[in-house]
């Protein structure tokens, strides 16, 4: 059953037949565009070009432009419109004896709307009010926009805004990038830290590579999959919850450094940090350990900073957060005791589970010791790290895939970067040990069939990889979504992700109540 049409909307479909009925074809082929709105606005030369339409220019700077119009000033026989393209807005001089015979009454000010997209050729100005602009010597519609862009209106009662409401903006977010420069350019800079990653990674001589997204036996983290089916094989498959087996394989075959760059898929909930579909960058070094690889995180982060903002800085509303090395290094366990008072140095499972139902946590039957541990931590002192930290040395329940410390029994040569109260990024000294890595994969599985929902699967192939023999090396997992939160100053990783999951939306196709 079709939607009901707005008011609005039903004089742009009426629009949208008129201009048909008079021949003028309402959406366009192509556009020949030679300037973007900003070229024009940072390259104009008074010396060179007139000072207003009135004067004959030196040399005029012709231009081709084409954007969507955001406002419109009609007058007699000229207006003014502002015309926005990826770059910014300018100002568009509109002049009837300009357009072809009746173009300027019967469609420029009768049938074009905000909205609509438009190409102008002309030459670039100084008017009297000293505004740069284009005088438009040709105009023609390149898009007809039936959907008039968000306004303030009210509804039932109460005013709803849906330029800043948030669940608007995410559902519908080609509206928000057309209203909100500033989105815009928060997703430019995400391009520019995957690119930047990406260079800092090639010049110190990784390979980048890629790995299966469907995966018959999913590894490499805590977590729960998502799960299909291949048809023609009749098997099950899993979308990857990471990338890490796979590319140690890759270190056992003889790269002695390799990285990816990828989509990964965890099913779990919804928060501010957390989206089912995310994005990870995993480097896998070969002779190389957990202390060298801080060292290099330091060095990669604090370089991004500099591209992004000149310098090792960030700002997140009040707080400035300094990202120059050296980061400070704390040990998991002394982290906790800091902030709680308890130490849970070589505590078994019931007195953990005792200490952490006394400072209030649930915890229930299918929580292993290292998932007390974790809960602790992530309640009480992740949140406070604002400065960035190396939390270091884990338990090696809580790390299956990690080496055993070299000097401290019970505990994974390991670390978490925290930065604003949460993870950044993860590392070990990766294990390489095939005896200890199927007893650890054991481990995982009893917790499973205890109800532990998000422990590792054995993978047997995994195991015979190692058997072959895997060199010593460092592996790196960086969340690409919170990295961007930190270095955009952004607070929600809805807002660094073009197209953020969100609930199903209302049938109804009715403006959202709000998040």
């Amino acid at each position: 059953m079709a939607r009901e049409l707005t008011e609005q909307e039903e004089v742009r479909r009426e629009a949208l037949q008129k201009l048909q009925e008079l021949g003028v074809r309402p959406y366009g082929y192509s556009w020949d565009v030679t300037h973007h709105a900003a070229d024009i606005l940072e390259d104009f030369d008074d010396t060179q070009h007139a000072a207003d339409d009135g004067a004959e220019p030196a040399e005029r700077m012709e231009v081709a432009l084409a954007g969507r119009i955001m406002s419109r000033r009609i007058m007699g026989k000229a207006s003014f419109l502002h015309l926005q393209d990826e770059s910014g807005q300018i100002q568009v001089y509109v002049r009837r004896d300009d357009l072809p015979e009746d173009y300027y009454n019967t469609v420029f000010k009768k049938l074009l709307d905000i909205g609509d997209i438009i190409g102008v050729r002309g030459f670039a100005f100084r008017t009297r009010m000293g505004e740069i602009s284009v005088h438009a010597e040709e105009l023609e519609l390149l898009a007809k926009a039936l959907r008039p862009l968000p306004v303030e209106k009210e509804t039932e009662g109460r005013v709803f805004n849906e330029v800043t409401d948030k669940e608007f903006r995410y559902r519908q977010r080609y509206v928000d990038l057309i209203v909100h420069s500033d989105v815009r350019h928060i997703f430019r800079q995400r391009a520019r830290i995957i690119s930047g990653m990406r260079q800092f990674l090639d010049e110190r001589g990784y390979v980048e590579v890629e790995t299966p997204v469907l995966q018959p036996i999913y590894g490499g983290a805590a977590a729960r999959p998502f799960k299909t089916q291949h048809n023609a094989l009749g098997m099950p498959l899993f979308l990857r919850i990471a990338d890490e087996l796979y590319l140690k394989r890759l270190i056992v075959g003889g790269f002695d450094g390799v990285y990816e760059i990828s989509k990964d898929f965890r099913n779990e909930g919804l928060s501010r940090y957390h989206n089912p579909e995310f994005t990870m960058m995993e480097l896998y070094v070969a002779y190389r350990d957990y202390e060298w690889m801080m060292s290099f995180v330091e060095e990669m982060v604090e370089s991004l900073a500099v591209l992004l903002h000149g310098k090792p800085e960030v700002s997140i509303g009040e707080t400035t957060i300094s990202l120059a090395r050296p980061w400070r290094r704390v040990p998991l366990f002394d982290a906790i005791a800091e902030k709680t008072g308890h130490d849970l140095r070589g505590r078994d499972r019931d007195e953990l589970a005792s200490v952490a139902k006394g400072l209030g946590l649930e915890i229930d039957d299918t929580m292993g010791s290292g998932k007390i541990i974790d809960e602790v931590f992530g309640e009480f002192v992740e949140p406070h790290l604002i400065e960035p930290v190396f939390i270091t040395d884990y338990p090696v329940e809580l790390s299956p895939l990690a080496k055993r410390h070299r000097t401290k029994e019970g505990l994974v040569e390991r670390f978490e970067a925290i930065v604003n109260g949460k993870e950044l990024c993860n590392a070990f000294s990766e294990l390489n040990d095939p005896v200890d890595q199927r007893s650890r994969f054991e481990d995982q599985v009893a917790l499973g069939s205890r109800g532990d929902s998000e422990a590792m699967q054995l993978d047997e192939d995994y195991l015979r990889a190692l058997e072959y023999g895997m060199p010593p090396a460092a592996g790196l997992g960086v969340g690409m979504d919170r990295l961007t939160m930190l270095l955009t100053g952004q607070n929600s990783i809805r807002d660094v992700i073009l197209f953020p999951l969100l609930k199903p939306e209302a049938p109804t196709d009715q403006t959202p109540d709000g998040p």
